[in-house]
Formats: C-alpha cells, sequence, structure tokens
C-alpha cells in the first residue's frame, strides 16, 4: 500500500460492530482515517453534499434503518460522483441470489461479519489491499466474498 492516508467510511447502525471495526482498523499497519454513520440516509447525505471529498473505501452494512444498504449501493452506483467509490458490504448473512444481485449492482466485495476480532482484523487487510491493488477495479464474481 502507498503512505498516503486512505480514508475509509463505515456506514453500520450496530455500535458494537463498530467499535469492533475501529479496534480492528487500530490495530493493523496501515495508514488509515475512519469516519463513521449510523443509517443509510445519514450516508447519502454525507457522500452527496457538496464540496465532497469522496473516501476511498466504503464499508457498508445491509441492515439499516431509514434506508438500507441495498438503496445506498444502487443510488451510489448510479450517481455519476460516486459511481467509481469502492463499496465493501458487511453482512451477517449472504445468500447466493442476494450475493449475485450485490455484485450485479456493483459492489466491490463483500465480508461476512465474523465473530472472532483477529477474523475480522484480517478480512479488513484483505479488502483494503485487493482494493488498492486492482485500483477500485470490481472482481469477479468467483472472489466477490472475501474469506481472508
Amino acid at each position: 500500500m502507498d503512505t498516503k492516508k486512505l480514508e475509509l467510511l463505515l456506514a453500520d447502525d450496530d455500535e458494537d460492530d463498530c467499535l469492533f471495526f475501529k479496534q480492528a482498523l487500530s490495530e493493523l499497519p496501515l495508514a488509515t482515517s475512519l469516519t463513521t454513520v449510523y443509517d443509510g440516509e445519514q450516508l447519502m447525505q454525507l457522500l452527496t453534499k457538496q464540496p465532497i471529498s469522496l473516501p476511498g473505501v466504503l464499508f457498508l452494512d445491509l441492515n439499516m434503518p431509514r434506508k438500507n444498504g441495498f438503496e445506498c449501493l444502487t443510488e451510489i452506483k448510479q450517481n455519476a460522483t460516486l459511481h467509481s467509490l469502492p463499496v465493501i458490504i458487511l453482512s451477517t448473512n449472504f445468500e447466493q441470489e442476494m450475493v449475485n444481485r450485490l455484485y450485479r449492482n456493483g459492489a466491490h466485495y463483500c465480508i461476512r461479519k465474523p465473530a472472532e476480532f483477529a477474523r475480522l482484523k484480517q478480512l479488513i487487510k484483505h479488502a483494503l489491499t485487493l482494493v488498492t491493488k486492482t485500483n477500485g477495479l470490481p472482481p469477479t464474481i468467483d472472489d466477490f466474498i472475501l474469506k481472508g
């Protein structure tokens, strides 16, 4: 990874998951900064306010109040300014139909939220490494769900 700080945005309504994510990120040897929002409306307001400074990567929970992750992903990928933003989906459940829909809608990767802290750290690092190595280009469907 290059030495400049990678700006990350986390959209997740679960405060414990946000703390878990922030702690895992802080223990990685990566130069990052993290902004957190707690629902889909807050996320879209942040991403569409002017002037906009897009994050390097968005970690997006699917199950949020007011506007869910599916709705946010669709809006992001239909917006010319936001379209190229790498979006990594965080969820506890991935059925194949859901995975196919997320892939078609432009998500870059999916991470199943792990219960183990060490596993979360590993998955975050893996996702960020892949996104930076590919310059934000999406993977094939076979590489879409990150297993670490």
